[in-house]
């Protein structure tokens, strides 16, 4: 079974689950049609290709056309191809619609991969997290300085991955343990725990990791709630004996 398809991430909301409060993302899904099936005895390796949305023919390349046309139980062209792997050999045949609710449903434990939003050219300070240099004793420009980045005689070079300030963001993201909080087949919507990568209507692989229940997720989040309490009532204990 295929527990691998896409959407688009629409925004952020929240709900409540037992009188716990839990933010969640929704996410627009369609049919997926497959478009091509892979073997390991002719490709190497077992798969499934994916084609999502519709799309103007005159906007399709010739080469995608003549992909396309070879299924021809594919009614409509797709707008996005994407291709899934799989552990053993697929149980659908071309032009099958894979119902993306039949895959997913409520309590289900998801991972979502996308990209990330860009931030353009960052520094190390907010790129790697540094602390910056000495904010004393005349070090006045070098408080968000990466600071020394290598020695000098041996090697007498910078090591390759060293970290330094570049282009930040805009890159694959995979956000583990979501679950699928809400289903809306009506609208195409699901909503899933927590924030994703990328912006509103960035495309996301999801993944159907395991089944469960939303009880995981509500002693998850009060456990965190928890931990948030006590960590502000030990500032307030600091801050009170600081003033005595």
């Amino acid at each position: 079974m295929i527990k691998t398809l896409f959407g688009n991430k629409v925004k952020m909301d929240q709900t409540f689950i037992d009188g716990v409060r839990i933010p969640i993302t929704w996410i627009l899904l369609s049919k997926g049609v497959v478009t091509q099936v892979k073997d390991a005895e002719t490709d190497g390796y077992f798969a499934v290709q994916l084609g999502f949305g519709e799309a103007d023919e005159k906007k399709i390349s010739k080469s995608i056309r003549g992909h396309l046309k070879k299924s021809a139980k594919v009614s409509s062209l797709p707008r996005v191809l994407r291709e899934v792997r799989l552990k053993k050999s697929a149980e659908v045949k071309i032009g099958d619609e894979i119902d993306p609710f039949e895959v997913f449903k409520v309590g289900d434990e998801v991972e979502v991969s996308g990209v990330s939003k860009g931030k353009g050219f960052a520094g190390v300070v907010k790129r790697w997290k540094f602390a910056g240099g000495p904010k004393t004793h005349g070090q006045s420009d070098r408080q968000r300085a990466p600071g020394s980045i290598g020695q000098g005689t041996t090697p007498g070079r910078v090591y390759k991955g060293k970290r330094m300030a570049g282009r930040m963001g805009q890159e694959t993201v995979t956000v583990k343990g979501l679950k699928v909080v809400l289903v809306k087949p009506e609208e195409n919507l699901i909503a899933l725990s927590g924030p994703v990568p990328g912006r509103p209507g960035s495309l996301l692989k999801i993944t159907r990791a395991r089944s469960g229940s939303l009880k995981e997720l509500t002693r998850e989040v009060e456990q965190v709630q928890m931990q948030q309490e006590d960590t502000e009532e030990k500032k307030e204990e600091q801050n009170e004996n600081k003033e005595e």
